[in-house]
């Protein structure tokens, strides 16, 4: 263990010694690591490796003996270094975070067996864990553009992170991920998400129903993304707790958000004053991302976006960053790119149009 700024910083040796008579069996020296995480209680973490695999691990020590398939150790040993990456970089492991790797180190793009994963998915397997953003129960969420991991980078730095794009781009998902990811390893005590309900001017009353009922429409997109990343009993519990709140932008008003991670959806749709409003209830210890596309505001004619403000009035603030994102960092349906190319064709033909009417005399 060695000290750097002040942080104690473990480093990881895994070597690797191949017995002599038989190539089946190998033994992994792991050092530091705290085996408590890596192995997990009772060596929980091995027996899920064990069960995946035709082989079996003892341990003596910072040993881990290993005897089966030469095939399978080899990814094993993939999975161990994996692991331990993820220890220093984390210093925590849970059940997902183990069953996510085994499942992209086995049935992955780069994996060496063909065939259905733990949850009979086929899984993208990491570039690399820098560009992870989340384990889940399904999947690993990890960047896929360059403006994402722009995004990312930002949102990992700065306390405020306007995402300003086209529909597509993963604005809103990566930042629920994001949202997790803190609260997952304890940097944030609760996630609030938010978006206006321009379609009702934020008055909510004559929609039948309760609050739960009036508002589910304008933030079922949140409650999706969240459904990707968190299993449904656990999600149920959160949100009956508060740890994780959804809520639209009008009761936002008077709150004071301390060791939150607070998302707000749809930012073209605010006004002035509902942006600031928003960006006024970061308490201490709080980050916020605020996700929209300034060309698609649903606001009444007339009315300017805060969105679209906000970004002359915010540049150059130390600790607030922005993101573009354009049609390249579309990560849906190869339609929707198509789709976003077809109609910035048509608004700058329409443009060129009005433009030449305009000149004529």
């Amino acid at each position: 263990m060695i000290a750097a700024g002040g942080q104690e910083l473990f480093v990881f040796n895994l070597m690797i010694k191949e017995t002599p008579i038989e190539n089946d069996e190998k033994t992994l020296k792991v050092g530091g690591v705290d085996p408590l995480i890596l192995f997990g209680p009772n060596d929980q973490n091995l027996r899920l490796i064990e069960k995946n695999f035709s082989a079996r691990m003892t341990v003596r020590g910072e040993n881990v003996h290993l005897q089966g398939d030469r095939l399978d150790l080899e990814m094993i040993e993939e999975i161990f270094t994996e692991l331990m990456f993820l220890c220093n970089k984390k210093r925590v492991l849970d059940r997902i975070d183990v069953e996510t790797i085994i499942r992209s180190v086995k049935y992955g793009e780069n994996g060496r067996r063909n065939g259905n994963g733990i949850n009979g998915n086929h899984e993208p397997h990491p570039k690399h864990l820098d560009s992870v953003v989340l384990f889940t129960h399904r999947d690993v969420i990890e960047v896929k553009t360059s403006g994402q991991a722009e995004y990312v980078k930002q949102a990992r730095k700065n306390d405020i992170v306007f995402a300003i794009g086209p529909a597509g781009t993963g604005k809103t998902y990566l930042a629920v991920a994001l949202a997790i990811s803190a609260l997952k390893n304890k940097e944030i005590d609760r996630i609030v998400l938010s978006r206006p309900a321009v379609e009702t001017g934020e008055s909510l009353g004559f929609l039948p129903g309760d609050l739960r009922d009036k508002i589910d429409p304008y933030l079922r997109p949140l409650y999706d993304a969240l459904a990707d990343m968190i299993p449904s009993n656990k999600l149920s519990k959160f949100t009956q707790e508060g740890v994780i709140e959804i809520v639209p932008l009008a009761y936002m008003r008077g709150r004071t958000l301390n060791n939150a991670y607070v998302i707000l959806d749809e930012a073209q749709n605010t006004t002035p004053m509902q942006m600031k409003m928003f960006l006024t209830r970061l308490g201490n210890n709080s980050k916020a991302i605020i996700t929209g596309d300034i060309t698609q505001s649903d606001l009444p004619r007339g009315m300017f976006s805060g969105l679209r403000e906000v970004v002359d009035i915010l540049q150059g603030i130390e600790g607030i960053a922005f993101v573009y994102f354009n049609k390249s960092d579309v990560v849906r349906h190869r339609l929707v790119r198509e789709i976003i190319e077809a109609y910035d064709q048509f608004d700058d033909s329409k443009n060129h149009s009005k433009k030449n009417q305009s000149s004529d005399p």
